[in-house]
């Protein structure tokens, strides 16, 4: 059964492997659609709730197996939609997040579980995004940016990360908006303006 909530709002995902920007943009994003006088709800995932929490150690003290990465990533979810998420959907605002379950699809995907079983898992609860934002880097890139803010966590591998952009680049949807970020950050501003305001024309201009 997929979520049902009744939405006035608008679900906006940045998504993409380490190193995108995502929250810079994020950020951008969400000051934008503030200065047009909406309310916007800005998170992340994995959240800093009980079971996030537990995700974010394994990243420094060990990885989990996949099987316990997707049952506590499943809870966290589960507990975000149903308390940030659905209510400030249903009352109208826009909720911006960094990660949603297309990393899940990414990151445990490349770890041997199937993408498209862990997509219909979230989407039995999760509400689906009205916008993804995939900010696209080569690997190179993003290990180039990662190594200049200091040490690689466990996700963070060459080959892992070669494999959650592939999963990345597999999922095609109307929602899926893949913008190129290894341009300056104005630039990558821009273009994820000018993708946005194509989903959403009502409220976001070029």
């Amino acid at each position: 059964m997929s979520f049902t909530g009744e939405r006035k709002g608008r679900l906006v995902v940045f998504e993409g492997i380490d190193g995108t920007g995502k929250s810079t943009h994020i950020g951008h994003l969400r000051k934008y659609l503030e200065g047009k006088g909406l309310e916007v709800v800005q998170s992340f995932e994995p959240t800093r709730g009980r079971w996030g929490r537990m995700l974010r150690d394994s990243a420094v003290t060990g990885r989990l197996s996949a099987e316990e990465e997707v049952a506590l990533f499943l809870k966290d979810r589960r507990e975000h939609v149903k308390t940030l998420i659905a209510p400030a959907l249903a009352r109208g605002a826009w909720v911006l997040l960094d990660r949603y379950y297309l990393s899940m699809m990414a990151y445990q995907g490349a770890r041997g579980i199937d993408p498209q079983d862990i997509r219909a898992a979230n989407e039995e609860f999760a509400p689906v995004p009205d916008a993804v934002v995939w900010l696209d880097i080569p690997v190179s890139v993003a290990l180039e940016r990662i190594g200049n803010r200091g040490e690689r966590d466990a996700f963070e591998t060459e080959e892992g990360l070669a494999a959650c952009r592939s999963v990345f680049a597999s999922v095609h949807a109307p929602w899926m908006l893949r913008v190129e970020a290894d341009a300056g950050e104005e630039e990558v501003a821009a273009r994820v303006r000018r993708s946005l305001a194509a989903r959403f024309p009502d409220v976001i201009e070029a």
